[in-house]
């Protein structure tokens, strides 16, 4: 039961990744460890469910009022973003063994949006200057995923499993900035588009060990002042170890002790029939260390079909992370740091994110 909250984690985190061109995307077993941010290919039990609250802060560098200015010198729309900070609430529930929903509800607030402006003055002046636009927030775009679990082989601990899903035009598209103007698209809290997910996940145990991975490709549509945010590709892999409450899987069975399982049946006895209800495992104190990849590749955002120069590229980062948990709940925290920066054109680059959470599982 407790590796319900582990399970839905990453699937629901799957928006919450490098967060490339300024858009934000989303409690562990018994036994082995699992991911944060990765999604799994293990699924919730067939009628149990989880729910978690997350919060994301990623923070941008890379352009200052210098930078600004010089670009609208050149008659080039050059932005520039101090945080995005990105709190969710999010469930999952097992409709069958191998079948998962989860569904993913984030409020969005940027901040500290700047941009350089070109204008001409009477007398034929030309004024090259840097707006504060201030912040924008409001209720994003809702997140829904489904994940099959097509393969489960127990003996080798190989699980595999293919991720579909949709995000849907939820969020607020109407905010406004320091000067009462409409923030453009890229800035508001949702998108205005329909866009469809489709990827899959792998998961390998090794008795306290886990390794997974996943893929995940969002098609995105064209949303709010007719504009594609551009489409993303996002990858992702982890190493977690159990460092306390390892548990092998022949100790989970039942309530029966280790020796009782290695040694075949448990000999007859008489006893009354509420005897033979194994009694629930005690909670216990879980720890796991965690290495993640997390990458993210953006393509360029188009409005009216014309492409931003300055929009999309590929960001990769180390997150190592931690969770603790205790019976159903669970906190867990990861920190990532760029290995690979490499954005289009002139935009702020990410300098860190950080991710937390808890998490109950039913």
């Amino acid at each position: 039961m407790n590796r319900s909250i582990l399970l839905f984690v990453g699937a629901c985190a799957l928006t919450a990744s490098p967060a490339l061109a300024h858009h934000p995307g989303g409690a562990s077993n018994t036994g082995g460890a699992g991911p944060i941010t990765t999604i799994s290919a293990e699924t919730l039990e067939a009628g149990h469910g989880a729910v978690a609250f997350f919060y994301e802060y990623l923070k941008f560098g890379g352009l200052g009022d210098a930078d600004l200015i010089d670009a609208a010198s050149k008659h080039q729309h050059v932005h520039s973003i101090g945080t995005i900070q990105n709190a969710a609430a999010s469930g999952a529930y097992g409709v069958t063994d191998d079948l998962m929903i989860s569904l993913r509800a984030p409020y969005v607030l940027r901040t500290d949006i700047r941009e350089g402006h070109h204008s001409h003055l009477p007398g034929g002046v030309v004024s090259n200057t840097v707006d504060y636009r201030g912040d924008s927030a409001g209720f994003g775009d809702v997140t829904v995923l489904g994940q099959y679990r097509f393969l489960n082989n127990r003996a080798s601990g190989t699980q595999a499993a293919v991720l579909f899903g949709v995000k849907a035009p939820t969020g607020a598209t109407n905010r406004l900035d320091a000067q009462g103007e409409l923030f453009e698209a890229e800035f508001q809290p949702g998108s205005g588009s329909w866009d469809f997910l489709l990827g899959g996940a792998f998961t390998q145990r090794f008795g306290a060990w886990s390794f997974d991975a996943n893929v995940l490709g969002i098609l995105a549509g064209t949303g709010t002042q007719d504009t594609n945010l551009g489409s993303r590709f996002l990858y992702n892999a982890a190493v977690s170890y159990r460092l306390v409450g390892y548990r092998p899987p022949e100790e989970q069975h039942a309530g029966l002790p280790s020796s009782a399982l290695a040694h075949g049946p448990v000999p007859h006895r008489h006893e009354h029939p509420l005897d033979r209800i194994p009694a629930a495992a005690p909670p216990q104190w879980r720890v796991d260390a965690i290495l993640e990849l997390n990458g993210e590749w953006h393509d360029f955002e188009t409005t009216a079909g014309v492409r931003d120069p300055n929009s999309g590229g590929h960001v990769l980062l180390l997150s190592p992370g931690l969770r603790i948990g205790y019976g159903n709940v669970s906190g867990f925290a990861t920190f990532g740091i760029p290995i690979v920066n490499d954005m289009n054109g002139q935009q702020s680059k990410t300098s860190y994110r950080f991710f937390t959470g808890v998490a109950y599982a039913f």
